[in-house]
């Protein structure tokens, strides 16, 4: 699966095991609910930064993100 796939894959099973609307998690993030929206299909391709805010409103590493919760 490629990274952006899965990095929009298992931003959303976190964000859904945390129970967190979009607007939720955008809030968290510091992001706007939209552009969580569109990284969540995978429609945008995030910064270093914004992976960043996404990962520690999640409480994970940055680097595991993508792997995180991964289909095997």
């Amino acid at each position: 699966m490629e990274i952006r796939a899965r990095l929009s894959l298992n931003m959303r099973r976190l964000r859904q095991s945390k129970g967190w609307s979009q607007e939720e998690f955008a809030h968290e993030a510091g992001l706007h609910r939209t552009y969580v929206s569109d990284l969540e299909r995978g429609a945008r391709n995030p910064t270093i930064t914004v992976v960043d805010k996404l990962a520690t409103a999640l409480g994970v590493n940055v680097g595991a993100l993508p792997d995180e919760l991964e289909d095997s």
